[in-house]
């Protein structure tokens, strides 16, 4: 790796030490996992980095609550994956379905925090959580605030956080009712980021009406993961059947610009993900519970 401008590397042992550390550092950049460092600096977006600050020793808490699931955002992913609430849940499956993608290697490294800060449009963690209704709360000299996550992705590869912010949990607001989520991926192979892909989550009443509903996608179908309020529009007040998921995954085409890459064309993506967005639907509502 060459990190040329790179002066400094700090370890602070608390959440208050590393925001001092930040504050002090305008060109600092937070290391939390790390897997992703790779990636920046080969897309040359490390160049204005002169201090690392790794936070993996800052305390990461897992608090279950009747209302939410709050996570501390050094968690790793393999630890989400031990959490019966997250690993047993239907209405919360899309999070475990995203977490089965990455290699061992990945989950046992990587942070939810890390996973979201990096706006990374390939990524899966992000797509599920949207779907899951995600909040990130961000911390900084300012105080304390929440980000949905689609206000958190500012554009590609760029987050909306302030000089001296970082994240500090990500919590997932726990449903009610009969409710059913998943997560679906288009890759090359077994260890490529997404091409195309795509999360769900439902609520039906006792008729089978729908109640609630959350469509995300990612993967390049825009410079990050983001909502279709278009599906979400056709499913809202609708029996779920094949017609209408149908209906739905091709609504999904109004609400994303893909982008052309090695990879995949944009015309490959727009096609492709219309067909991931229904049968994450499907398997959605095959889960209802």
């Amino acid at each position: 790796m060459a990190l040329h401008k790179l002066k400094d590397f700090h370890t602070p042992g608390s959440l208050d030490e590393a925001l001092d550390l930040l504050g002090k550092n305008s060109e600092a950049l937070v290391l939390a996992g790390g897997t992703f460092l790779h990636g920046l600096e080969a897309r040359g977006l490390m160049s204005d980095v002169e201090v690392l600050v790794d936070i993996r020793k800052t305390a990461s808490t897992v608090d279950v609550k009747d209302t939410a699931l709050e996570i501390g955002a050094t968690t790793t992913l393999a630890r989400l994956l031990e959490i019966p609430q997250v690993a047993d849940a239907p209405w919360a499956a899309a999070l475990p379905d995203a977490l089965s993608y990455p290699p061992v290697q990945i989950r046992n490294t990587a942070t939810i925090g890390g996973c979201i800060a990096a706006a990374c449009p390939f990524f899966d963690v992000p797509t599920a959580l949207i779907a899951l209704d995600a909040v990130a709360i961000v911390r900084g000299a300012g105080g304390e605030r929440k980000l949905s996550l689609p206000d958190l992705f500012g554009g590609l590869f760029a987050n909306t956080l302030e000089p001296g912010e970082l994240i500090t949990k990500v919590c997932i607001p726990r449903v009610r009712g009969k409710a059913g989520s998943a997560f679906l991926k288009l890759e090359t192979n077994a260890n490529d980021l997404a091409i195309v892909n795509a999360a769900a989550r439902v609520v039906v009443d006792d008729s089978g009406t729908c109640t609630e509903v959350r469509v995300a996608l990612g993967g390049g179908v825009a410079e990050f993961a983001l909502r279709s309020p278009s599906a979400e529009k056709i499913l809202l007040g609708s029996k779920l059947d094949a017609a209408t998921l149908h209906a739905a995954g091709e609504a999904i085409v109004a609400d994303i610009a893909p982008m052309s890459d090695h990879r995949a064309s944009a015309e490959y993506r727009s096609v492709v993900a219309q067909v991931i967005v229904r049968r994450a639907l499907e398997r959605a509502v095959a889960r209802l519970a």
